[in-house]
């Protein structure tokens, strides 16, 4: 169903006490830096034996352009490495993840496309249309076609706190994989990760969402390579 290297492509956080990472061209200390990726930021992380020491990563800048390159394994961390919150329940409509201190709540639903065909918005290329905007923002998991699915809320309580993911940032994201989902929680830290691969084929796409200390603090899309 999920293209290949979605089965060990995985989100990681940047670690560098200098503050920041240099992405190289290829995998040397002697090679190009075709970017500097600050601490802290998520990237996608490709680990791959054969490069030993280097692992390739998937970046959108601040300028929102897509950088791809390779940066020194002791530079990253992989958020699968945080403690993950077990799946207590899950259906087609509803995914629930509970441990002591952090409860996650994933729901989604049919998409009612004839309802909502007035928020969706094309983009003309040379020799072809393609309906790829939805209320303003970059259509993802659809691959242009009709959306079957998509979330209705996402939330969280931790250590007490509640939070809801913003509609904004998920109303834009469509056909649902729940059962692809998982929850990490840095404890140290007191942030939660919230990620999951959804779409098929040519659509699929992985997302995070970072809660940190209580608040929402950023949505990560990515469809690498």
């Amino acid at each position: 169903m999920i293209v290949s290297h979605f089965t060990y492509a995985q989100f990681a956080k940047i670690i560098d006490k200098d503050g920041y990472v240099n992405v190289r061209k290829q995998a040397s200390v002697t090679s190009e830096i075709v970017s500097k990726i600050n601490t802290d930021k998520i990237v996608y992380a490709f680990p791959d034996e054969k490069l030993r020491d280097w692992v390739i990563v998937d970046y959108t800048d601040h300028q929102n352009e897509n950088i791809t390159g390779y940066v020194h394994h002791s530079r990253i961390k992989l958020i699968e490495s945080y403690e993950k919150i077990p799946i207590k329940s899950f259906n087609d409509n509803i995914a629930k993840f509970i441990s002591k201190d952090v409860t996650v709540e994933i729901k989604s639903e049919k998409f009612d496309y004839k309802k909502n065909k007035r928020y969706f918005s094309s983009t003309k290329y040379e020799d072809y249309t393609v309906e790829d905007k939805f209320k303003g923002q970059q259509v993802w998991g659809t691959d242009g076609t009709i959306p079957i699915s998509h979330y209705t809320s996402i939330t969280a309580m931790i250590k007490g706190r509640n939070i809801q993911i913003p509609e904004k940032e998920i109303e834009n994201l469509f056909n649902i994989n729940s059962e692809f989902a998982a929850c990490y929680y840095d404890n140290l830290n007191d942030t939660l990760y919230i990620t999951s691969v959804n779409g098929d084929g040519a659509g699929g796409y992985a997302v995070l969402f970072k809660i940190e200390k209580g608040i929402y603090k950023a949505r990560v899309v990515t469809m690498p390579f």
